[in-house]
């Protein structure tokens, strides 16, 4: 770990501080260091350098909205190489709230979210994405199943 030292004025000081408690930091180096991720992660997603991504897209639909909750599956099976699991849930008589967890490469991500968010139908989408490394230099084998077959995989690191 390396350490740094900034100086900041007494109010941007004091209005930190008051974010840290808000958020439930411990500390201000845990908090420092949140805020930097996420400066890095904007940068290279504005930079176009996030190519492979996790995300999770967050979205609110009327079921009794005619075929939504059809073409959102057919959606979702349409690309499964993309879509890993899907939690629903149900907000009242109407409305649901599904949040879907996706990885692949992130135009791919952008595109599928923009596509699912623009159905007719469908409100308050938001898409959650962290950039990550693809460790596909080798194929991890995991020798763990119960019939004690391997199987490989790639590993997927976040950045920073």
């Amino acid at each position: 770990m390396e350490r740094i030292t900034i100086s900041l004025d007494a109010d941007l000081a004091a209005e930190f501080d008051r974010l840290i408690a808000e958020r439930g930091y411990r500390n201000r180096s845990e908090a420092v260091r949140d805020l930097l991720r996420a400066h890095l992660e904007q940068a290279r997603q504005k930079r176009g350098e996030a190519t492979h991504c996790v995300a999770n897209l967050s979205y609110v639909y009327n079921h009794h909205e005619r075929d939504l909750a059809e073409r959102l599956t057919a959606l979702q099976h349409g690309r499964h190489d993309l879509t890993v699991a899907t939690l629903h849930a149900h907000l009242d008589h109407e409305n649901c709230l599904e949040s879907v967890i996706l990885r692949g490469s992130t135009a791919a991500v952008r595109s599928f979210s923009d596509a699912l968010v623009a159905e007719r139908g469908v409100r308050h989408g938001q898409l959650n994405l962290i950039d990550v490394d693809v460790d596909s230099g080798r194929e991890h084998r995991h020798d763990y199943t119960p019939a004690g077959r391997t199987h490989g995989h790639v590993h997927l690191k976040p950045k920073t």
